[in-house]
């Protein structure tokens, strides 16, 4: 097992949506300087001496200058949801990914955690006890699982 290594300085991207949120209030709490890139300020941010980066996961700039000197970099933006223009979905969900890494690559960051979803497998059919050797099904149901899919991919 490998030695766990202290988060000094993070990055969330999606820190104001509800898990983003959760878990920026969980590193502030242990003591770790936490930068959120969002699609706003977010005013609970203050409160908690937070950093906000205000872009979309494709402006790779604005990703670089919040992950600039984070070693830790927590993805769980995305655009969830059943409908909507497949577009804007691919933009976030799988480009916003790509330009995540890309960043993370250029400031030197050293963990990137990535946060999926397990609608990635759902095909319809009932999912009680899977994992994650279960397939991609052959049809997504909605834009929104079939493009986290091709972000983890």
């Amino acid at each position: 097992m490998s030695e766990r290594r202290p988060i000094g300085r993070a990055a969330v991207t999606g820190g104001g949506g509800f898990l983003g949120r959760y878990l920026v209030e969980q590193l502030r709490a242990d003591g770790v300087e936490v930068t959120i890139f969002g699609r706003r300020d977010y005013p609970f941010a203050r409160a908690l001496d937070v950093r906000c980066v205000v872009g979309d996961l494709t402006q790779g700039d604005r990703l670089r200058e919040a992950f600039r000197g984070a070693d830790t970099v927590f993805h769980v933006a995305a655009i969830a949801g059943i409908a909507g223009p497949w577009q804007e979905y691919f933009a976030t969900n799988t480009i916003g990914t790509r330009r995540v890494i890309e960043a993370c690559r250029a400031e030197g960051v050293g963990r990137l955690v990535f946060t999926s979803s397990p609608s990635v497998t759902f095909d319809g059919r009932d999912q009680e006890g899977i994992d994650e050797s279960v397939p991609y099904p052959k049809r997504f149901l909605c834009p929104y699982p079939h493009t986290k899919a091709l972000g983890e991919q």
